[in-house]
């Protein structure tokens, strides 16, 4: 072999070699997911964030000492409201010139974390909102009775009404065109949004009925899809764990056409659609005993589903809640870190 042959061939190998350390590199990267760079920012214990579908980034949008639950986002993509929890003695407020503490309050806050407000000051127990399709009003849950009943005020707080009280707790609202479904009996109900026309939905085996569960079988937290012929919700399996195993199902909204999305029996729930109606997304808060609280996604079908979770999410570091963002290219949630 002649001195340039040997060249061109001692260039070959150190190309070869190279070419396969990089393949190495590459393939262990892919297997170990995205690059540990990326970060989850932290403020207080708990916040609102912004997960970006396609790379995976997350963003920090509006952080709160205080428990938040319950996340929504009106149509014109601008402002959230949700719930807060409102315990200590800096948060008490004046009702009726009588200073109250607050358990849970009705809040909104702009999706660049500004212009926080606080819509309801009582002392009563007010959850689960859910915005009017044009964000004039917000239905929420109030237990100002003896039991959990459906309230209806303008965006600003003004303007508080009942607007359904079946005489057991109500719950779980969601507002869509003219229709509002909810739970009851631990079965679904839809109704028109002036609280008129009520008629079950769902007729799950054992509704009702209290086991080892946290919560008694049936069916929860319906979600209408954008064009409101279709509900989905979780269903409560069994007992087998204190959490409850769940699945997801889906339902036409005059009843027919029941399906399970999921057969994994996790403890999950809070599905919720995207704004096209082709994917859902969800909470698995356990698998068995080992807590996750993990954000899935699947097709409308149950199709694809998978967890989206970045595994650079650190540990104490639990999901709830999550919701698509208008473009559908994000999933807003609510990010609790847990000591």
């Amino acid at each position: 072999m002649t001195g340039k042959n040997k060249l061109v061939f001692f260039i070959l190998t150190i190309m070869i070699i190279a070419m396969s350390i990089f393949l190495v590199l590459a393939f262990m990267n892919e297997s170990m997911g995205p690059s540990n760079d990326k970060i989850v920012p932290h403020e207080d214990r708990w916040g609102i964030y912004a997960l970006d579908l396609a790379t995976k980034n997350v963003e920090l949008l509006f952080s709160s000492s205080k428990k938040i639950d319950g996340l929504r986002l009106n149509n014109d993509s601008d402002i959230f409201v949700f719930y807060q929890e409102i315990a200590d003695d800096s948060d008490k407020c004046v009702l009726e010139g009588t200073p109250i503490n607050l358990c849970e309050e009705i809040c909104i806050v702009k999706v660049d974390g500004s212009n926080f407000q606080r819509l309801t000051c009582n002392n009563f127990l007010d959850v689960y909102p859910s915005w009017s399709p044009n964000g004039s009003q917000i239905a929420f849950l109030t237990m100002r009775n003896a039991t959990l009943d459906i309230y209806v005020m303008d965006a600003n707080g003004n303007n508080v009404e009942e607007l359904y009280d079946s005489g057991f707790h109500d719950g779980d609202i969601d507002w869509m065109k003219d229709k509002i479904v909810f739970t009851r009996n631990s079965q679904i109900w839809i109704m028109n949004d002036d609280g008129t026309g009520p008629v079950q939905i769902t007729n799950p085996p054992r509704a009702g009925e209290w086991g080892n569960a946290v919560l008694p079988f049936g069916d929860f937290d319906p979600r209408l899809n954008p064009d409101s012929t279709k509900i989905v919700f979780e269903r409560l399996e069994d007992d087998k764990t204190s959490h409850g195993n769940y699945d997801i199902y889906v339902i036409n909204v005059d009843g027919t056409g029941e399906k399970a999305l999921t057969d994994t029996g996790y403890t999950q729930g809070f599905p919720t659609w995207s704004y096209s109606g082709d994917e859902i997304a969800y909470l698995v808060g356990a698998i068995g005993n080992e807590g996750k609280y993990d954000i899935y996604r699947m097709n409308s079908d149950g199709t694809n589903n998978h967890n989206i979770t970045p595994n650079y999410f650190p540990a104490n570091f639990l999901c709830y809640t999550p919701i698509f963002s208008k473009d559908d290219s994000k999933i807003l949630f609510i990010g609790e870190w847990y000591d």
